[in-house]
């Protein structure tokens, strides 16, 4: 029996009785679920560091409108598919102030979440052209957009971005996109789950092959703001959050309010669609729906049928967040520099222990500090790291299921732990490298 900061037959037991074949490329919400029963089991905190998801209060602002709208009555009314006129108004407002990109209140489209938009949006982009089939991911990415792409029976092609930075990358994308049968492609920026973050360089070449092949281009924007490096606080003055918006006049934004307004709870986000794309026609929609012009097939052919719009009352509260924002009240990258902090104390703690950083570089720049890293050990795949680490009372997700090719990896996020926990999570390092020392 070995000697390990979390019993290790408990964790054998509870690792059998969870069905899970393989622990290390298990999803994100099996890994919760399992951690969940091991710290039953145990009566020990995990260092948990596998769910994306906010560690910070919400946004009072945000909380203070909602009140107020449901005060109002707003709960026992159906808001318009569309969104209500004040968040439209706001949404377009915060992405000319804070992107320096013009969008009309029409193409800004509340959502249950960045989720709900990728969904929408998958299944809208499928079906412009009748002679293509594909989503490319530029990967690595989060997991739940290729399972959603599954659930739809969408066809897609990825590829590990990290090799083809700079100028490497227009040659990849010319090889995949040359082929045709591309409708599409996905990122994030900042990248989930390797927190790279995509130069201008790259994201002009991006830009300039999507009107190249007529491509639309989703950027998840899921992290808005949170490259530490820059300063993208200040309404309506540069530097602006960098997008791929400036490149090309197809795209979709998905905008979340889970991370950089800590709003994660109440499932709303914004698909902002470019003025171009939402009053482009297509003919080909017409096999699936009655009007071919995009913005009117995505609100009333797709959004629709698949929530008839979303909270009404989380609208109001997204709209005063965003009002605040918009007129220099409320300095929402300020509150959020919390997780760099924690990422660079992390960061060092690991690597005194033996650990590598497996994304680190940004072309030439080292990554910034921020809601994510990825990190190896020597002799572990990050499979087998992943199931290791739980016997040291630390969780993650192994990169194998985010369409990396870094497949010694692991995915770590800051947001759930507390820096009372850091001298755990030393102690347990150390104890790892003590166990498993590197030659």
């Amino acid at each position: 029996m070995r000697n390990t900061p979390i019993n290790y037959q408990t964790v054998q037991t509870k690792i059998s009785e969870s069905g899970i074949s393989n622990v290390g490329r298990a999803s994100i919400r099996e890994i919760k679920k399992l951690v969940d029963n091991l710290e039953k089991a145990s009566g020990e905190k995990f260092i948990r560091m596998e769910m994306g998801i906010p560690g910070l209060p919400p946004s009072q602002i945000g909380v203070d409108g909602q009140i107020e709208a449901l005060k109002r009555g707003v709960a026992a009314i159906y808001p318009d598919i569309h969104g209500i006129p004040e968040l439209k108004n706001e949404i377009s407002r915060f992405v000319k102030l804070f992107m320096g990109i013009d969008v009309k209140p029409e193409g800004c489209i509340p959502t249950v979440g960045s989720m709900q938009g990728g969904f929408a949006s998958f299944l809208a982009l499928s079906r412009i052209h009748e002679g293509r089939d594909t989503t490319l991911f530029i990967d690595p990415g989060f997991p739940v957009h290729k399972q959603q792409h599954k659930v739809l029976n969408l066809k897609f092609e990825t590829f590990d971005v990290y090799d083809f930075r700079g100028d490497k990358l227009r040659g990849k994308l010319e090889s995949i996109l040359s082929s045709g049968k591309i409708h599409s492609i996905l990122y994030s920026n900042p990248n989930n789950p390797s927190w790279i973050c995509f130069t201008e360089k790259e994201l002009q070449i991006i830009g300039e092959l999507a009107e190249k092949y007529d491509i639309v281009i989703m950027e998840d924007l899921a992290y808005f703001g949170m490259d530490f490096r820059q300063d993208y606080s200040k309404p309506g003055e540069p530097p602006y959050q960098p997008s791929v918006a400036n490149y090309t006049k197809n795209y979709i934004l998905f905008i979340s309010s889970s991370k950089a307004f800590s709003y994660a709870g109440e499932r709303i986000g914004m698909m902002v669609i470019s003025d171009h794309l939402f009053e482009s026609h297509f003919p080909d929609l017409k096999r699936f729906y009655p009007n071919d012009q995009f913005g009117y097939t995505m609100i009333f052919g797709t959004m629709y049928p698949l929530s008839s719009g979303t909270s009404h009352s989380a609208q109001y509260g997204l709209a005063a967040i965003l009002k605040a924002a918009n007129d220099g009240k409320f300095d929402f990258v300020e509150v959020v520099k919390e997780y760099g902090q924690k990422a660079h104390i992390m960061k060092k703690l690991f690597i005194e222990n033996g650990f590598r950083i497996v994304y680190d570089m940004d072309e030439d720049k080292p990554i910034a500090d921020g809601f994510y890293f990825t990190y190896s050990y020597p002799g572990f795949t990050g499979v087998e790291l992943l199931e290791e680490m739980l016997y040291y009372g630390i969780s993650a997700i192994s990169l194998d299921i985010t369409g990396s090719e870094r497949h010694e990896g692991i995915r770590a996020c800051t947001s759930l732990i507390r820096r009372s926990q850091f001298g755990d999570l030393e102690a347990r390092l150390k104890q790892f490298h003590d166990d498993h020392p590197v030659e």
